[in-house]
């Protein structure tokens, strides 16, 4: 299957369809046009002028007003590439990597960025052929784009770096050399195009609302069954309390559940109670409050795909080569911060319904275990849930207010936001862990109940207890959390349901 790239908009139905899928790439006829005119109309500029044009014949950051000969414009991009090699840290996941690669191609084929078609049609094979650049977690300041991540993003392009291929790490010289490539001679300009850019920012942004999407919905189904294991009452969700304060995601949260509820013996039966705690009275106020900050991320990170990012750009319709800022990631810093306490709050309201089950309250066992005492039962697993709470707040502190001086002043400001990108993927990735520990602790509650929930969630469980048995006696529950979060990664959900 072939995805073609084009400059018309894309949504997010489109990237699901091409991660999910596995399609190749192929540039369009319109696409290699317009890259094409753009590049023509560069080589032209520089043959009649002589005038400086930032980072095509001058120098970088405050080494701006440096003129460089004509003689000199290909070895100033190399350079550029490998002086901003300076990445440290983890190596990035290599299904960020390959979301890199697909940003940075649809960012150049707008044709503002002057690249050769080559150079992109190389990025096309290194994405087709799963040829993932070793890039690393730390180096970029999230202004003047994403300079080291992907300036190790291009060094193989140019027969430098290091590349993974079928699990086997390779140097930049050796992977051209397998599939019979030569290296990319970079033209004036280029340099400045791989490296200047959102894509690292992006790559994560794009893959987190994705999950953080998936996570939501499971926050809500999730939250439902612990609602029904408490014995918990079906009043909270009454539309009448939500149309009176219509925030979008409250709304959508409290009728989500009162759906799964359909049918259900356990939430209609008598109730000895008139209100429940609030991490189970106020879900559709907290749900709903993180599904409006991922919604506004979504927006966020959907515009930001859609946009060139780097500098200068080039308008070939109207005869200007323009020096301005849009590698600057201040609106994916602040959306990703956003997302980080959003995620983080779905944990930590996930924990505290936890911790109601295991209390031994509204007829459950203390630990959720019959002999309590000789066996500690599901004392421990909120712990860990209470552990992973903990840290989500300290990842969740926004990385955004902060802002470092670089390249002699002339960067004076930057957003941070590849900080908030690795920071807001820890915190989905716990928030999954956390949401597994809570469905582990609620299926076992609902052993103890001697009436049905409804036929939807009977069958959510069933599938779920296909590895999931009732614990009698103590046994190591770690393997039981890691099949959790299998089970939930595995989980296929409808995308008219996750709202992207």
């Amino acid at each position: 299957m072939i995805h073609q790239i084009r400059t018309k908009h894309l949504d997010f139905k489109t990237v699901i369809a091409l991660i999910q899928e596995q399609k190749k790439l192929e540039l369009s006829a319109e696409v290699k046009a317009k890259i094409t005119a753009c590049r023509k109309y560069l080589d032209d500029k520089l043959s009649k002028s002589k005038l400086p044009i930032y980072g095509i014949n001058t120098g970088f950051g405050s080494l701006c007003d440096v003129k460089i000969s004509d003689d000199n414009l290909s070895q100033l991009q190399e350079n550029l590439v490998l002086s901003h090699a300076c990445g440290t840290g983890e190596e990035v996941p290599q299904e960020i990597v390959k979301l890199m690669l697909f940003l940075k191609i649809q960012s150049l084929s707008y044709g503002h960025s002057g690249a050769q078609l080559q150079t992109i049609e190389r990025l096309v094979e290194f994405y087709n052929n799963d040829i993932f650049p070793v890039i690393y977690t730390q180096g970029s300041l999230g202004a003047s784009g994403d300079l080291a991540p992907l300036a190790h993003l291009a060094l193989p392009l140019i027969g430098k770096g290091r590349v993974v291929f079928k699990d086997k790490e390779y140097s930049g010289r050796e992977i051209l050399k397998r599939f019979n490539w030569k290296p990319i001679t970079l033209q004036a300009k280029e340099g400045l195009a791989l490296l200047n850019g959102t894509q690292f920012m992006s790559a994560y942004g794009l893959n987190l609302v994705i999950k953080a999407s998936r996570l939501s919905y499971f926050s809500d189904l999730i939250g439902t069954l612990s609602l029904e294991a408490y014995d918990g009452l079906k009043s909270s969700f009454n539309p009448l309390i939500h149309l009176i304060r219509p925030h979008k995601g409250q709304l959508i949260t409290a009728e989500r559940i009162l759906d799964f509820l359909e049918g259900s013996e356990l939430i209609n039966q008598p109730k000895a109670h008139v209100q429940d705690p609030y991490s189970f009275r106020c879900i559709p106020q907290v749900h709903g409050a993180s599904k409006d900050a991922l919604s506004y991320t979504t927006k966020t990170i959907l515009t930001e795909i859609n946009s060139v990012t780097d500098n200068p750009n080039i308008f070939v319709a109207s005869d200007e080569i323009i020096s301005g800022g849009n590698f600057h990631g201040q609106p994916l810093a602040l959306s990703l911060d956003f997302l980080s306490i959003a995620m983080a709050e779905l944990g930590s309201i996930s924990e505290r319904r936890t911790f109601q089950l295991i209390s031994g309250q509204r007829g459950l066992p203390d630990f959720l275990v019959k002999n309590s005492g000789l066996n500690s039962g599901f004392m421990i697993p909120q712990y860990t849930a209470a552990s992973i709470v903990s840290q989500n707040k300290q990842l969740a502190t926004p990385s955004s207010i902060d802002s470092i001086v670089s390249s002699n002043g002339q960067e004076d400001h930057v957003s941070m936001g590849a900080n908030g990108a690795t920071k807001a993927f820890k915190v989905v990735e716990n928030l999954e862990t956390i949401l597994a520990i809570e469905l582990l602790n609620a299926s076992q509650a609902l052993y103890f109940r001697d009436k049905k929930t409804s036929p939807f969630l009977e069958s959510f469980l069933k599938l779920y207890r296909e590895n999931a048995p009732f614990i009698e006696n103590d046994i190591e529950l770690s393997p039981l959390i890691n099949k959790a979060k299998l089970f939930l990664q595995d989980m296929d959900i409808d995308i008219d349901e996750l709202g992207l």
